[in-house]
């Protein structure tokens, strides 16, 4: 990507100003940091893009990098999910990979050299008590009791917890900083607790480890990382970043820098939100195809492309705000129109039979595989004399602009013939089941010779060729654009229709050989995809990625 095609951002001017200044020889130098403790969601993929855009665009590196310092919820099935989703955006981290867990050795000797420097000590209140002391926004901390305890004690103390001599919460090890701080981070913050945990990676040879405020600087440090790009949320905890690598010698200065996370309409983008939803059944699992996470829109047909170009339409800010679900259904949309191939599928069908077709004989029509790229060549689409249509497609006593059918109505049938509703047939329950039709062979794909004209053209499926197919309809997982913030309780909010799941839908033969993840587009209905987990060989299933009306000019329009 060139400059003139790259965004342009606040950060990415910083960057331009270093590189011009020749700041760190000029090397630009990134990582994407993700807790190996969940799937990514849209959020990460925002940081994601940004990170291994900032190195692409200027020349430079972007790191992947696990920050596995707690042992009670990460897990190498995370990893790997985290790996593929990266790759699957497009983006490779090359033979840069690394762990937090890499560092923990020299965690340790940094902490061990904050001691001996007195810029640390262990402490022995409980977390109750630490918070008690800490103040408040408008009162200064106190002082610990135990925060006057000689460097030897400290050594002493410290080797013990490393030893594994206390339970888990007895001590903290904790920076010795001010407790008169207007910064609440800067009182005295805990860098080291007792977990008596089993590490996915370390297994049981550490029974201490660093907090994210200690660690992650270090981690940027020793990976001489040039630009730590975090979230704003990080923004009053970069003081004790630059305190931590200014009291470690010999390591790189690495500098923090924050922007605005992603916060999307009817979305959520809390890990511990998203694993309640899973843990409690209110989701099928991480990749339910209603989920923000990648492997939830992978699934539900969202494409890489599609993403990106969602991140680089909201761009980069200092401000947080939220941005409309639309806009990404709009980038997803839009991609899609240009790359899915045609498809003919009728949901809730209903049969017609045209009585003066032949019976026993069908035909094979010329359909376009997409009407704005005839690259994509033409398939053979059949047609017979029973055939499925929308029950939406027809009503039985129409008002006057609905040009679909209806008794007497005359509409085009698409790639086909001119069709003439005559009569119609009702079950036992008063549901129309099956309509009776005429159609005019003079109009075979085209217009009619005496020049009549319809105004309204419906798609359909040959019924004697038709394969049955479960499709999934998705809608918002959430009814309202900000789960919770006005009920108080997330899950209240949650949207009981975000799932319809049509048994008996009918789709054109071309649908037989679809392939997992790939998308098409319903004429007339919208984007769909074969599900990734369970569409197979006589047991289709397709999702529905979007529907095919574009909210998002609307709104834009109206803002």
């Amino acid at each position: 990507m060139s400059q003139d095609e790259a965004p342009r951002d606040f950060i990415r001017e910083i960057i331009a100003k270093d590189v011009a200044a020749g700041t760190h020889e000029g090397r630009v130098h990134t990582r994407f940091p993700p807790e190996p403790n969940g799937y990514l969601h849209i959020g990460h993929a925002k940081s994601i893009c940004l990170n291994f855009g900032i190195a692409a665009e200027f020349g430079g590196q972007c790191n992947l990098r696990f920050d596995d310092t707690n042992p009670e919820t990460e897990d190498v099935d995370f990893v790997k999910a985290i790996q593929e989703d990266i790759r699957w955006l497009g983006f490779d981290w090359e033979d840069r990979l690394y762990f937090a867990s890499d560092y923990f050795d020299r965690f340790h000797a940094a902490a061990v050299e904050l001691i001996t420097k007195g810029l640390a000590y262990v402490d022995d209140l409980s977390a109750e008590e630490i918070r008690e002391y800490r103040g408040t926004l408008t009162e200064p901390g106190r002082n610990s009791p135990h925060r006057d305890r000689s460097v030897d004690e400290n050594i002493d103390l410290f080797a013990r917890m490393t030893k594994g001599e206390f339970k888990d919460g007895a001590c903290v090890l904790r920076a010795k900083i001010d407790m008169a701080s207007p910064n609440m981070n800067l009182r005295d913050p805990a860098i080291y607790r007792i977990r008596h945990a089993s590490h996915y990676r370390s297994a049981d040879k550490w029974c201490v480890y660093p907090m994210y405020d200690f660690a992650h600087e270090l981690e940027d440090a020793f990976e001489e990382i040039t630009h730590s790009i975090c979230t704003l949320e990080f923004e009053h905890h970069r003081p004790v970043y630059d305190w931590v690598l200014d009291h470690v010698d010999g390591i790189f200065r690495s500098h923090q820098y924050e922007f605005a996370r992603l916060n999307l309409s009817h979305t959520l983008t809390s890990k511990r939100k998203l694993r309640q939803l899973v843990d409690e059944g209110h989701v099928s699992g991480w990749d339910d195809p209603r989920m923000p996470t990648i492997c939830g829109m992978r699934r539900r047909g969202y494409t890489p492309q599609s993403i990106r170009n969602f991140c680089k339409t909201i761009g980069v800010t200092k401000f947080n705000s939220l941005s409309e679900f639309a806009l990404l259904e709009h980038s997803v949309r839009d991609d899609l129109n240009t790359i899915s191939p045609r498809r003919m599928a009728v949901l809730r069908p209903l049969k017609v039979v045209i009585t003066n077709y032949p019976e026993g004989q069908s035909e094979d029509l010329e359909c376009a595989n997409h009407p704005g790229d005839e690259s994509m060549g033409t398939r053979a689409v059949p047609f017979s004399r029973e055939l499925w249509i929308e029950r939406g497609d027809f009503m039985e006593d129409p008002p006057k602009k609905f040009f679909r059918m209806g008794p007497g109505r005359e509409v085009r049938f698409r790639y086909a013939y001119f069709i003439t509703c005559h009569e119609f047939v009702k079950n036992d329950a008063g549901e129309v089941v099956e309509l009776r039709c005429t159609y005019d062979p003079e109009t075979k794909g085209g217009d009619a010779p005496d020049g009549r004209k319809v105004k309204g053209t419906i798609h359909w499926v040959s019924a004697a060729h038709a394969l049955d197919a479960e499709i999934r309809l998705y809608d918002h997982l959430f009814s309202v654009e900000e789960p919770g913030k006005e009920s108080g309780d997330f899950l209240t909010d949650i949207n009981q229709s975000s799932l319809e799941v049509l048994k008996d839908a009918k789709l054109e033969p071309a649908l037989a050989d679809l392939t997992p993840g790939i998308a098409v587009q319903f004429e007339r209905t919208g984007y769909f995809c074969a599900d990734l987990v369970d569409h197979r060989e006589g047991a289709l299933v397709l999702n529905r990625t979007s529907t095919l009306r574009d909210t998002w000019s609307k709104i834009a329009k109206r803002k």
